[in-house]
């Protein structure tokens, strides 16, 4: 433990925000969480009282990546900001902007009210999404200079992470960074691992779907995973590791392909009566089906795309060490039964 300045971290309600702060809380920290509604809030301590029981060291305030109010407040004596809020939807929206002006900024408000406070670093969640995304077909390894082409039609997800990094990176550098706050960006991929509460987080998708058996079949498709406890360790590291400032990390786990998935959960779950999807459907035919379902729409564009993604800088700088991705995938599946999702 540092000292007794609280952590801030946003989006307190969050997938990864709640294994943030239970990680910090078992660490010994003080820590402070935004919520956009008190609402959230009840349900927000009763989850994390079933992880650690520091609610004396916990404390929630109001704040809205949209509105100026309450940050000022929220930052107050505060020395590290932990970035994580930040909307994943599951489908596109109606306009990309629902997604762009909120996250764009929303990342620029928290960078400026820290900056204010004289904070002395923010840890921002970023996305493996501002770094692969308009490369569909580059088959190779991807780093942390790789970014995605917004120039390209990459969905408005994509596009929101992409420009909301390249706002905060361009804000770190400018000359209203006059205070020299410090920035580490952390960019997951997909994130599995264990939902801990009725709150279902969109990544969890792919892993209910099969559980219910809701395709017939899987394509050639890769996917880059991670678990969010090692999300979460990545960014408490991000924040405490002094050579890390001014740096991004891509955390992924590993690749794996999407049958490879399904051949761990029917593994575990075939014999308990869950019916996953095993058959390789070719990839002509998905891209048909794309045409009908949305879901199967959304990861068309990946189809026979074998890249991969490097995590040496994370393990080499933060000396981070992620645990396997059969573990992640199932402590999710475990998760979402016990959830009542599947």
């Amino acid at each position: 433990m540092s000292s007794s300045s609280p952590i801030l971290v946003t989006g307190a309600s969050g997938f990864v925000a709640i294994h943030t702060i239970v990680q910090l809380l078992e660490q010994g920290y003080n820590v402070r969480g935004t919520l956009r509604t008190a609402s959230r809030e009840a349900e927000v301590r009763e989850t994390i009282s079933k992880y650690v029981q520091a609610n004396d060291r916990f404390e929630i305030l109001l704040a809205d990546l949209e509105q100026d109010s309450g940050w000022d407040e929220a930052m107050k004596d505060v020395e590290y900001v932990l970035h994580v809020a930040s909307p994943f939807p599951l489908f596109e929206p109606k306009h990309e902007d629902e997604l762009i002006i909120p996250a764009v900024q929303g990342t620029l408000r928290v960078l400026r009210a820290a900056h204010k406070a004289k904070v002395k670093r923010v840890v921002q969640v970023s996305s493996v999404a501002a770094v692969t995304a308009g490369h569909a077909g580059e088959n190779r390894t991807f780093t942390e200079d790789d970014w995605s082409n917004v120039d390209k039609n990459i969905g408005s997800y994509q596009k929101s992470k992409t420009l909301a990094e390249r706002a905060a990176w361009a804000f770190i550098n400018s000359e209203e960074n006059t205070r020299k706050l410090e920035m580490v960006s952390i960019n997951p991929p997909i994130i599995l691992g264990p939902v801990p509460n009725k709150d279902f987080p969109t990544s969890a998708e792919v892993v209910r779907t099969f559980m219910l058996g809701q395709v017939p079949g899987v394509g050639r498709i890769k996917m880059d995973v991670v678990d969010v406890r090692d999300v979460a360790s990545a960014i408490i590291l991000a924040m405490n590791t002094p050579e890390a400032a001014g740096n991004r990390f891509l955390v992924p786990t590993g690749m794996v392909w999407v049958k490879d998935i399904a051949d761990i959960l029917h593994k575990e779950y075939g014999s308990k009566g869950y019916k996953i999807p095993r058959i390789l459907f070719p990839t002509f035919l998905i891209k048909i089906l794309a045409l009908f379902d949305k879901k199967i729409a959304l990861v068309a564009p990946s189809l026979g795309w074998d890249y991969d993604l490097s995590n040496e800088k994370a393990k080499r700088i933060l000396k981070w060490t992620p645990r396997s991705v059969e573990e992640s995938i199932l402590s999710m599946a475990e998760s979402l039964i016990k959830q009542g999702f599947v």
